[in-house]
């Protein structure tokens, strides 16, 4: 009986100790992770005070279709843009950017901030110059907004006129 006792103390020492292992594993991972939470929304912040600035003349537009058009349901927009150029996002070079597409909007973003992806803001982080767009019938707008490597648009803003455009 004395034998199995000390059997067992060994056990649930070890126990303990691993138990007590991972506490502290898991307090430094909890610990790493608020640091890098904290870090990235820091570097976001710093990001957004630090908006590049387009060339002064950029010019975004929209090539087709034409304001005032009647399309079918499912058609191709292509952007048009003069003075800067295209670079897909996360790569941050000067005079660059990546188009967004804003869809029925009444009002612009707010546009010291990263851009939203919803169904008004679509995002065109590959660096893509048209899409093909598919819409319900009736009467839609669409404007184009250029944003830096982390969505975050130009200061001023490069931003089209916006067009009006019905859907058949």
């Amino acid at each position: 009986s004395s034998a199995s006792r000390r059997e067992q103390i060994p056990e649930f020492a070890i126990y303990l100790f691993k138990t007590n292992c991972m506490m502290k594993i898991f307090q430094l991972l909890l610990q790493l992770f608020v640091l890098l939470s904290l870090t990235l929304v820091s570097y976001a912040d710093e990001v957004a005070e630090q908006r590049l600035e387009p060339v002064s003349h950029a010019e975004s537009y929209i090539i087709s279709p034409k304001n005032n058009a009647e399309v079918s349901s499912t058609f191709k927009v292509q952007f048009g843009l003069k003075g800067m150029g295209v670079a897909p996002a996360g790569t941050n070079m000067p005079k660059t950017g990546h188009h967004h597409l804003l869809i029925d909007m009444e009002e612009l973003p707010d546009l010291g901030k990263p851009l939203a992806a919803n169904d008004n803001i679509v995002h065109f982080g590959a660096g893509q110059t048209e899409t093909e767009l598919t819409l319900a019938p009736g009467k839609h707008t669409l404007q184009l907004l250029l944003a830096d490597y982390v969505h975050v648009p130009h200061d001023p803003p490069v931003i089209s006129k916006k067009i009006t455009i019905t859907v058949k």
